[in-house]
């Protein structure tokens, strides 16, 4: 059976942290691609105030092997104090996408 994949998001508060961190991912191969979309406007509660700002969003996809890896990535990498980091099983797509997916993140010596 093929390994699961799934996508990863995340939200950034500008385009050069967002590329540090999808760079990071893809040159160490937890991530195969990251998509990096933005500026989108986020409106959330923090310390007890509502505030909005203008965020970066990175989809990323990967395995759910590396999903812990992917995690310690990201935090190490995010400026937030509480960076989002959502996952998301892919339960179906394009098998030759898919198997790309996997090949690219598979752990090389």
């Amino acid at each position: 059976m093929s390994e699961t994949v799934w996508q990863v998001f995340t939200t950034t508060n500008s385009p050069a942290e967002a590329e540090a961190i999808a760079r990071t991912l893809v040159e160490q191969r937890p991530a195969a691609c990251v998509n990096i979309s933005g500026p989108v406007q986020s409106t959330y509660r923090w310390q007890g105030q509502i505030e909005t700002d203008e965020e970066w969003r990175c989809t990323l996809k990967t395995l759910q092997s590396r999903y812990a890896e992917v995690e310690a990535a990201i935090r190490r990498l995010h400026s937030y104090d509480e960076p989002e980091i959502v996952a998301t099983e892919i339960i179906d797509g394009s098998a030759s996408y898919l198997d790309w997916v996997r090949q690219e993140c598979q752990e090389r010596d």
